[in-house]
């Protein structure tokens, strides 16, 4: 048996309960985290439910002051008329500006395709024409290509 066969067992036992420790650390912290990511969750939620019922009730009241002065079928109609208008406000908002080029490939460019994009069918509402490129200067990286008469024919999925 050489001198020195003991420490190396005892090295070796060291790395072992640090290797533990540091397991035991991590774990710690990521169950910390974990807990305040929950924590955090529920209260988005419950804000949302909040904000929801909010809502709710902001609607009830603008029906119940316009039906002071109005049938009362009318003044639910009229308040869901308001509602779907911001309903669509909202989606238009969120909705991007300019199509991506991805989009901008399988749209028609003449206007008299019979066949309509999902953005069309769903909204009613095509997106604008994409700009033509830019002129050749000085500052051009190089020759642009010529842009295509008609839109690429795409086969869609389920038409």
């Amino acid at each position: 048996m050489k001198p020195l066969d003991h420490l190396e067992h005892l090295d070796k036992h060291l790395v072992d309960e640090l290797a533990q420790v540091a397991r035991e650390t991590v774990r710690d912290e990521l169950r910390e985290q974990t807990r305040k990511q929950r924590r955090k969750a529920a209260l988005y939620a419950a804000s949302g439910a909040l904000a929801l019922y909010a809502g709710a009730a902001l609607a009830l009241a603008v029906g119940l002051a316009l039906a002071l002065g109005l049938p009362d079928w009318a003044a639910a109609l009229i308040t869901a008329v308001i509602l779907g208008a911001l309903a669509y406000v909202l989606r238009g908002m969120a909705r991007p500006s300019r199509p991506g080029q991805d989009h901008a490939a399988g749209m028609p460019t003449d206007g008299h395709s019979a066949r309509r994009s999902g953005a069309e069918a769903v909204g009613g509402m095509p997106y604008p024409p994409v700009p033509p490129a830019p002129p050749a200067g000085a500052d051009a990286p190089g020759p642009v290509p010529p842009r295509p008469s008609k839109a690429p024919d795409v086969p869609r999925r389920g038409v």
